[in-house]
C-alpha cells in the first residue's frame, strides 16, 4: 500500500504542477498574447476545446462532458493498474504521469470549458501545438508505457 500512495502521490504533484503554472500564466497573460523567450520558444496563452492538436475542437461544446468523461474513465483504469503494479517502477510510473496530466486536463474542461495552453514551440516560422504541463505529463507517461510494452513486458512475462 505504502507504493501505492507514493504513485498516487506523484499523479497528485503533476496536477498540483500544472494547475500552479496555469495560475500563472492565466494571471500573466491575455488570450491570445505571446511573450518570446528564446528564439525558438514562447509563452502564449490560448484555450484549447479539443484533444490532442485541437482534434474536436469545433464539435459544437458536446466534446467537453465527452472529454470529461472519457478522461474519468481513463484515470480509474490507470489507478487500477497502478494499484496492480504498484511494487514495480516503469509501469507504475507511466501511469502516475498519465493520470496527472489527465486530471489536471480535467480540472480546466471543468473550470473553464478548454484546456489552458501555454507552451508555444516553434522553429522556422513552424509552431507545435500550444501545450501544457499536464501534456508533457502525458506524452512522457505514453513514451515510458510504450517503452515499458515493448522491452520489458515479456521479461516480466518470463
Amino acid at each position: 500500500m505504502p507504493r501505492f500512495a507514493f504513485w498516487l502521490g506523484l499523479s497528485a504533484l503533476v496536477i498540483v504542477l500544472d494547475q500552479l503554472a496555469k495560475l500563472w500564466v492565466l494571471a500573466a497573460l491575455q488570450l491570445g498574447e505571446r511573450i518570446e523567450v528564446t528564439t525558438f520558444f514562447n509563452l502564449v496563452l490560448v484555450f484549447n476545446r479539443g484533444a490532442a492538436f485541437s482534434f474536436l475542437s469545433d464539435a459544437g461544446g458536446w466534446q467537453r462532458w465527452f472529454f470529461v468523461v472519457l478522461a474519468l474513465a481513463v484515470s480509474g483504469w490507470l489507478t487500477f493498474l497502478i494499484r496492480q503494479h504498484a511494487a514495480e517502477r516503469l509501469l507504475p510510473l507511466a501511469a502516475a504521469l498519465i493520470l496527472g496530466g489527465a486530471l489536471g486536463n480535467v480540472i480546466d474542461r471543468v473550470r473553464f470549458g478548454a484546456v489552458a495552453d501555454f507552451l508555444d514551440v516553434h522553429a522556422a516560422g513552424w509552431h507545435w501545438p500550444a501545450f501544457n504541463v499536464a501534456d508533457s505529463a502525458i506524452t512522457v507517461g505514453v513514451a515510458l508505457l510504450v517503452w515499458q510494452q515493448l522491452f520489458f513486458a515479456q521479461k516480466d512475462k518470463k
